[in-house]
């Protein structure tokens, strides 16, 4: 640890949603290597400003710009009333982005093309920086900046000025990314961006990207969730999310848990609304379309601290609409726009302008910006009717038992993750099935089989016939040894591609991505809602079963393209889709149905004759 140099003694000003006062807190500042070096001791808060870098302790790619883990030693906290703190004058001049509107528009057709359309993920932020100068003394020129987002900025999780001594940081964030109190912890995915005066708010609500967008964060929060609380995450909304110039969508989450909040911390870096899905991938495409890093723009801002039962407690907000001022007057504000399969390079670069301007008003003569209306009934129907075809499994509290299968209690399953965490979900809903379920990274695999009683070949992104891809070569030797022993074997998405090559199916890319998309699909006679994140399928010519190496394999495929849902035979079963999804309507149900004849030997009619 080590003590920055000051000229401003170090300092924080924090409003958190719907308090009436400003808590303001001072303290020493240490700067520590790792999440786990933060101190947390009972009766000192502790601040922790943490870096996007801080990424790569979790094993994820990333371009290491050096930026520092700060943490403020709070030893005074003081509530002042929000008129302590009026809206204050000041300038910027020589302002405009990092990276031309052009270059910009660029990149994203380029991760539209080379990345979600081959199957790397599901979708990308990629970040660009507003950078100007701030006359004057930078930390006056932050504080004058925060009275104004006090006065004018509505609807923000926190609005906040952290000066370290060496750097500083005002915002007004409007999202959670994880809190922990009383032994529950949240999580906040927020996506899909309305400008206000832009259109009709009721035609945001009705966009299929803007619905999608969302339903993607929201998975892959719930994977984060179903990581860090017992039972994985609980979903209650959508509600809108009002800002002074934008109106967001989001779901809360919400979970048991035990871990210590340090942990916490480092199983959610960081927010798939900040980085993309699936979020390892993610940081991968991250690396190669920014080439430089990121600084604080999509790490956190942390307080952690102790409740007066001495539980740990943990609130921390997205570093997001958030600007940094050096000490020599350096203004940069970094945004990102969520690449999906339906975006548009001219409709992204827009997107960045708005999110922009929403900070860089706090540091112009601007007003407060175009106030949302309150929505009518019919907005909130359209919120509501959301949910119609989501994962009951997600939405409703489960009572422990409620859902045991018989022929599954008491076995084991091992699922083998492909670097998607979407594993995490699996597991939760296997267990709440009555099985004993561990997860296993591909590249802790080792030379023979699984021992498990049913071996889960898991999703995650790439190219399922890149064989060169150390990743591909070890599942395919798996999944080839699972069949060549006659081992029960269940394969998912990516599993599911690589179990068809092996059965002699052939592999194709699909002409647009099946990525954040839910779709009724005929299951083996039954119409099933699912959710699919794919851009690669197998093919199969006709209907009815298919002869491979290892029998008659019956088929269930799409009748308009050939293009493969699921497969079964003896003693395996996979599937296209993402039966954990909450995209997945019936997706416990698939699971219900498929497993037990992977375990019990029954096989269908259709493979047996």
């Amino acid at each position: 640890m080590s003590f920055p140099h000051r000229n401003h003694a170090p300092f924080a000003l924090l409003h958190r949603d719907g308090a009436d006062h400003v808590e303001v807190l001072t303290g020493d500042v240490v700067t520590v290597e790792a999440l786990a070096d933060i101190p947390l001791d009972r009766g000192t808060p502790v601040l922790a400003v943490i870096p996007y870098r801080q990424i790569a302790e979790r094993g994820f790619a990333c371009v290491d710009d050096g930026t520092p883990l700060e943490c403020l030693l709070v030893r005074s906290v003081e509530r002042q009333p929000l008129e302590a703190f009026p809206p204050g004058e000041l300038q910027v001049r020589d302002g405009g982005f990092d990276i031309s509107d052009d270059e910009y528009g660029r990149i994203v057709e380029t991760v539209l093309r080379d990345e979600i359309g081959h199957g790397e993920g599901a979708n990308f932020v990629i970040h660009r920086v507003w950078s100007g100068t701030v006359d004057g003394d930078p930390v006056r020129a932050a504080r004058a900046a925060f009275g104004r987002l006090l006065a004018f900025e509505q609807g923000t999780y926190w609005t906040f000025l952290v000066h370290t001594g060496t750097r500083t940081l005002v915002g007004a964030t409007p999202e959670r990314h994880v809190s922990v109190a009383d032994g529950i912890t949240m999580m906040n995915p927020i996506s899909g961006t309305f400008r206000h005066g832009s259109g009709d708010l009721l035609d945001f609500l009705r966009d299929p990207k803007e619905i999608e967008e969302l339903y993607m964060v929201l998975d892959e929060e719930l994977k984060m969730m179903a990581t860090v609380a017992e039972h994985g995450g609980q979903v209650a909304g959508p509600y809108l999310k009002e800002m002074a110039h934008l109106t967001h969508t989001e779901y809360l989450l919400a979970g048991r848990g035990t871990l210590d909040v340090r942990d916490v911390l480092r199983e959610t870096m960081f927010a798939p609304t900040v980085t993309g899905s699936p979020i390892e991938n993610a940081c991968r495409v991250i690396a190669r379309h920014e080439n430089r890093g990121r600084g604080y723009y999509a790490g956190v801002l942390a307080l952690l601290d102790h409740d007066d039962a001495g539980r740990q407690t943990l609130d921390a907000p997205i570093l997001i609409r958030t600007a940094e001022i050096a000490p020599d007057g350096t203004l940069r504000i970094p945004v990102g726009a969520t690449l999906v399969r339906h975006s548009t390079p001219a409709g992204e670069v827009a997107e960045t302008h708005t999110k922009a301007a929403g900070i860089l008003s706090a540091f112009t003569s601007g007003s407060a910006g175009v106030r949302a209306t309150e929505p009518d009934p019919q907005a909130q129907e359209l919120l509501a009717a959301r949910n119609t075809d989501l994962a009951r499994f997600w939405l409703d509290s489960r009572s422990p038992g409620a859902l045991e299968t018989p022929e599954l209690a008491g076995r084991s399953a091992m699922i083998v993750d492909g670097e998607d965490t979407f594993t995490a979900m699996l597991a939760h809903q296997l267990k709440a099935l009555g099985l004993t379920v561990s997860v296993l990274p591909w590249s802790a695999l080792a030379d023979s089989v699984p021992a498990a009683d049913l071996v889960v070949v898991g999703p995650g992104p790439g190219d399922p016939a890149d064989t060169s891809d150390p990743k591909m070569a070890v599942l395919h030797d798996l999944v080839r040894r699972l069949l060549d022993a006659g081992r029960p074997m269940f394969a998912v998405c990516l599993g599911q591609q690589v179990l068809a090559a092996q059965l002699g199916l052939s592999l194709v890319r699909r002409d647009a991505p099946y990525q954040g998309l839910a779709r009724d699909v005929d299951l083996f006679g039954t119409v099933r809602r699912v959710g699919f994140y794919s851009s690669f399928a197998a093919v199969a010519s006709s209907p009815g079963p298919v002869r491979s190496p290892h029998g008659l394999v019956d088929v269930a495929r799409d009748p308009a393209d050939g293009l493969v849902h699921a497969v079964r035979g003896p003693r395996f079963a996979g599937v296209q889709f993402h039966p954990e999804s909450v995209l997945s309507r019936d997706g416990i149900d698939v699971l219900r149905d498929l497993l037990p004849p992977v375990l019990t030997d029954v096989i269908s009619p259709a493979v047996t004759g």
